[in-house]
């Protein structure tokens, strides 16, 4: 009778991902730096590099880190007189009959499933709540990064986790960063609600 004991990572719902190829070739001291000429018209950015630091993203970042301690918290609070009602049949389990030791594992198993069920439910909720605050924050950025890429005079705009080495004049991260600073700060959200039978946002929230 086993229970999966944290099951929410924060690491998990943070809005930024681990350092892309571009971070890795930037920073290698295996070998001289790849750079080159400015390309015209080409220019960078990273998406990730914005969420994890224009002021909106970490603000966000800030209120999932929030509702995964709440979340967290409503799970040990259902799981702890479990815990001890299951150290309670152990130390009682020699002196019982068959019957009785059946009955008192399935009542504990039954609660085990509905404590694995609602930490299941509780993550999917979590990253359907990332998920939705990833999506309001790019729309507020998408406007900026349009101007960004005119102003720059860009002709083509790459992902620069996905670059290896080259010049990285034209990225725009930076100016995005700063226009998005200037539009928005922080936005509200609550934990979605899923039904427990499906994985899909119903569109309500807590």
């Amino acid at each position: 009778m086993r229970m999966n004991r944290p099951l929410i990572t924060l690491a998990a719902i943070t809005l930024a991902g681990a350092p892309g190829p571009a971070a890795f070739a930037q920073s290698s001291n295996n070998g001289p730096p790849m750079s080159g000429p400015v390309v015209s018209g080409v220019c960078f950015l990273s998406r990730e590099a914005i969420f994890a630091n224009a002021k909106v993203g970490k603000a966000a970042t800030d209120r999932l880190k929030q509702l995964a301690a709440q979340a967290q918290s409503d799970i040990d609070a259902e799981r702890k007189p479990l815990d001890a009602d299951v150290q309670s049949y152990r130390s009682q389990a020699s002196s019982l009959t068959a019957d009785q030791r059946q009955s008192r594992e399935q009542a504990l198993s039954e609660r085990v499933q509905k404590v694995q069920a609602d930490q299941t439910l509780r993550g999917r909720e979590l990253e359907a709540t990332r998920e939705k605050a990833f999506n309001q924050i790019a729309q507020y950025a998408q406007p900026v990064i349009s101007d960004a890429y005119r102003n720059k005079g860009c002709g083509v705009l790459l992902d620069r986790n996905m670059v290896l080495g080259g010049n990285m004049t034209n990225d725009l991260t930076p100016l995005v960063i700063q226009g998005l600073d200037a539009k928005v700060t922080t936005i509200s959200f609550n934990l979605e609600q899923l039904p427990a039978s499906s994985g899909a946002p119903n569109g309500t929230s807590r």
